[in-house]
């Protein structure tokens, strides 16, 4: 049975905080998502200060974000086959030994740009499975009626895990290159023990499945788009997450430009981060008393209105300040929206259809940190922001007139609409 996302918490339900399972699984994602951050600046740091070249620091994030693109649909199918927890397990030992490799090169001045492209690539892909495989699982945790109170406390978890870790990662690549990726390294041990730990199962019982892949591989993709919403809002998150990756590596230029310090960079986006946190703690407020039309076509002008923002300020931490209004947007959206989708979507494709979701979503990523160092190679830091804010505008006047967003359906209720997967054959 699919619930909706704001059904009233029955009083015999544990709370999240007590939910054993959920807490690990939770703390596991936090620490290595504070890793991930604090790589995630050094990255950038690193290849600008080897090279010089934005481009080749935009080339560095696309070749680590490709897999988002190619690797969605494969790696929601083998979530949806494979057994959830052991997947992420698998992955956490994988990424950790990956992004090891980069520190001990970096020990061993040994290091160069496709060993860091490899690293960056392969780290994507097993990040692409783990992410998928922690989605789906959410639902399987925690009772029906605190999805969305789950979904929050995730968004403040990747939220918080930012607003630490990047400025961390300026810090830690100012006392050594090599110790932003030990630090991340270990992250990964720490989130594998807690994984080792959990005793729930991250799935529902499973059925055997006889069909061929290449069907399985559509079959999220042919359910997502019966749901006029979920479709729209997918390719509209796209275009936003295009955007965003770009403007990542627009403001770290700016802020260069403008003489900041690599901790300065890492400090100015932990402010970011910071807004980040609060849009999480305000978002199941939002989701139970505002439409999700009023959502999403409310956060796509008030991403479009801050974008050229960025033209007026000159310090970096107030070019932080701007960046945290528009990371206040984020989670809102994810919240109230990813609720509906993980209440609609069956349990039996839920990795595939979160594939699908990616695909699309999160393939724009690579695109964007490609066409952003392009741009500022070809262009400028303030000409970016100029084309960055004439595109946002673009998909916030989509929004706003789109027949599906207008019509969105209601939180209570959700499921009326929802179509089932076609039946995949069973043994």
């Amino acid at each position: 049975m699919t619930h909706t996302a704001r059904e009233e918490v029955p009083p015999n339900v544990t709370p999240l905080l007590r939910n054993r399972d959920f807490v690990l699984l939770w703390q596991a994602a936090a620490v290595s998502g504070l890793g991930s951050n604090a790589t995630s600046v050094a990255y950038p740091l690193l290849i600008l200060a080897a090279t010089g070249s934005p481009a080749d620091a935009g080339l560095t994030g696309f070749i680590a974000l490709l897999p988002q693109l190619l690797f969605q649909l494969p790696a929601g199918a083998m979530v949806d086959r494979w057994n959830r927890r052991r997947t992420m397990i698998a992955c956490d030992v994988l990424r950790g030994l990956a992004v090891g490799s980069v520190a001990a090169a970096l020990m061993l001045h040994r290091l160069s740009l496709p060993h860091v492209l490899a690293v960056g690539f392969a780290e994507g892909t097993l990040t692409v499975c783990f992410r998928i495989a922690a989605s789906a699982a959410v639902p399987n945790v925690v009772h029906p009626s605190q999805l969305a109170a789950a979904l929050s406390r995730n968004e403040a978890r990747a939220r918080g895990a930012a607003m630490l870790g990047q400025p961390l990662g300026g810090l830690l690549f100012g006392l050594g290159r090599a110790v932003p990726f030990l630090f991340d390294a270990a992250s990964y041990l720490w989130s594998l023990t807690g994984l080792l730990l959990i005793r729930r199962e991250f799935q529902a019982e499973r059925r055997a499945r006889t069909a061929p892949m290449r069907q399985e591989l559509t079959e999220g993709v042919r359910w997502l788009w019966r749901q006029p919403f979920l479709r729209t809002t997918t390719f509209l998150i796209a275009g936003s997450n295009l955007l965003f990756q770009a403007l990542f590596l627009t403001v770290i230029v700016m802020a260069r430009g403008r003489h900041g310090s690599s901790a300065a960079i890492g400090v100015m986006f932990g402010v970011a981060a910071v807004g980040g946190v609060f849009g999480s703690l305000v978002a199941p407020w939002v989701e139970r008393r505002l439409s999700m039309r009023t959502v999403v076509i409310g956060a796509n002008w008030a991403w479009a209105a801050l974008v050229p923002v960025l033209l007026v300020v000159r310090d970096p931490y107030l070019i932080g300040v701007v960046y945290a209004l528009m990371c206040f947007v984020g989670p809102v959206w994810n919240v109230v929206v990813s609720a509906y989708q993980l209440a609609v979507t069956p349990d039996a494709i839920q990795g595939r259809v979160l594939g699908a979701v990616g695909l699309v979503a999160f393939g724009a990523i690579p695109l964007g940190s490609l066409f952003g160092g392009q741009l500022l190679a070809g262009l400028g830091a303030e000409a970016t922001v100029w084309v960055l804010t004439a595109w946002m505008v673009l998909l916030a006047v989509t929004a706003a007139f789109s027949p599906s967003v207008r019509s969105a359906p209601a939180l209570t209720g959700a499921t009326a609409g929802a179509e089932e997967p076609e039946p995949t054959p069973a043994a």
